[in-house]
Parts: C-alpha cells; structure tokens; sequence
C-alpha cells in the first residue's frame, strides 16, 4: 500500500469519527494540542486502525506519537 494512500485512509477515518476539519490535518498537526485528541480517542483510533490496516497498534508505540506525521509514518511502517 502506497504511503499517499495510508495517508487519505488516515485523514477519513479523522474526519468522519472525530468530526476534524481536513484542513487541520496537516503532517505538522500535534495531535493532542492541535487537533484536540484525548487519551480515550487514541483508544477508538487503535481500534479504527486494526479494523482499516489488520495490524494491531501497541498502547505503548501510541505514547510516543506526537504529530500528525507520526502516526502516518507508524502505520506506513506497520503495513509495508
């Protein structure tokens, strides 16, 4: 699967289950400060990721991930 195509996933699954605007989903977007996810939402997106990807996401990994581009790079490097 291509890195651009990861990334479109990503951004819907944002868009539709948190309601975020797609202009806020810039790879330099924090993803606590600027795009408002909590620790439960980290839960739902480890879920939403297993579902979209088939892998599992550890709760550990989801600690260290700050930006945006991150998260991209962690299931780019999860699904390749």
């Amino acid at each position: 699967m291509e890195k651009a195509e990861i990334i479109e996933r990503i951004n819907n699954f944002l868009v539709e289950e948190f309601e975020l605007d797609e202009e806020q989903l810039v790879p330099e977007a924090r993803l606590k400060e600027d795009l408002d996810i909590e620790s439960l939402d980290f839960v739902d997106i480890a879920v939403i990721v297993e579902r979209e990807f088939d892998f599992k996401m550890k709760s550990e990994d989801m600690t260290h991930l700050r930006l945006l581009s991150e998260l991209y790079d962690y299931i780019t490097a999860n699904v390749a």
